[in-house]
C-alpha cells in the first residue's frame, strides 16, 4: 500500500510480518495457491508464482508451507476453493482505498470489509478511476552501490528494460513500469544480481491526498492496522500521504 512514503510502507510491512507471522503466512499461502491454480505449479514457467514464492521466502515462510500451497492449487492436496476479490472505498478523512482479497468465503470477506469501512467513518464506493495499475520496484542505496560508478549507463539499461519513471531518494530508488514490462524488468535486475526491496504490481494513485491533521492521521493508521490484521486481505493501496 501507499502510506506516507513508499519506503516507510515497505518497512512497516516487514514489521507486520514479524509481529503477525501466522496471519501473514495465511495470506502468502493463498497468493501462492491462486498463482499456481491460474498458470501451473512450476515457478520456472509461471512468473506470478515465482514472485509469490519470493515474497513468501522474504517473510521467512517455511518451504513445507509453500509446497502445500502449490499442491492445494493443482489438486494434490485438500482445501476449500479460494478466489480473488477487489473492493474500493472511501476511508477516514476522505481517503481512497483499493483492497485486494484472497478468500475461501466471499460472504465473510464482504461483511468484514464493509464493517471496517463503516467503523472508520467511510463506505464502499467507486474510487478505481483515481488509480493506475503499475509495476513498482524498490532497490536500496546499499544494493545499488555497485552500480553507482556507472549510474548513467545503468539508468539507460533500466529504461531499455521497461522502466518508465525512476525516483531517487535517500533510501534508494523506486522504479515504475507498465505491468506488461514488469517481468522483463525484474528478470533484468535478477540477472544483474540486484536484490529488490520490493517488486510487485500495485494500484498507484494518480491524485494524492495529503493529510496534515493529527487526528486524521491517527484514524488512518488505525484503519490501516485493521486492514493488515485481516487474513483475507492480501494487499491494500491508498491515495493518502502524511508525514
Amino acid at each position: 500500500m501507499s502510506g506516507h512514503s513508499k519506503w516507510a510502507t515497505t518497512k512497516r510491512q516487514k514489521e507486520v510480518v514479524d509481529a503477525k507471522r501466522g496471519a501473514v503466512f495465511t495470506k502468502m499461502s493463498n497468493l501462492i495457491s491462486i498463482a499456481a491454480r491460474d498458470n501451473g505449479g512450476d515457478p520456472d514457467t509461471n512468473f506470478a508464482l515465482r514472485m509469490a514464492m519470493d515474497k513468501a521466502r522474504q517473510a521467512n515462510m517455511p518451504k513445507d508451507n509453500i509446497e502445500r500451497a502449490i499442491k492445494r492449487a493443482i489438486g494434490d492436496g485438500s482445501g476449500q476453493q479460494i478466489e480473488e476479490l477487489t473492493y474500493e472505498g472511501q476511508g477516514p478523512a476522505g481517503s481512497q482505498f483499493i483492497i485486494k482479497c484472497v478468500t475461501d468465503n466471499r460472504n465473510r470477506t464482504a461483511s468484514a470489509i464493509r464493517h471496517m469501512f463503516s467503523k472508520a467513518g467511510g463506505c464502499l464506493s467507486d474510487v478505481m478511476w483515481n488509480f493506475a495499475v503499475r509495476g513498482v520496484v524498490q532497490i536500496t542505496t546499499e544494493v545499488l552501490a555497485t552500480k553507482m560508478k556507472d549510474w548513467d549507463n545503468f539508468e539507460l539499461e533500466l529504461i531499455d528494460n521497461g522502466a518508465e519513471d525512476i525516483i531517487t531518494e535517500d533510501e534508494g530508488i523506486t522504479i515504475y513500469t507498465n505491468p506488461e514490462d514488469f517481468q522483463k524488468l525484474k528478470i533484468f535486475l535478477d540477472q544483474q544480481a540486484l536484490i529488490t526491496e520490493l517488486a510487485e504490481i500495485q494500484y498507484v494513485a494518480k491524485e494524492k491526498l495529503v493529510i496534515n491533521d493529527g487526528d486524521s492521521k491517527l484514524k488512518l493508521e488505525k484503519f490501516i492496522e485493521e486492514l493488515e490484521e485481516c487474513e483475507d486481505i492480501s494487499n491494500h493501496y491508498t491515495n493518502a500521504e502524511w508525514d
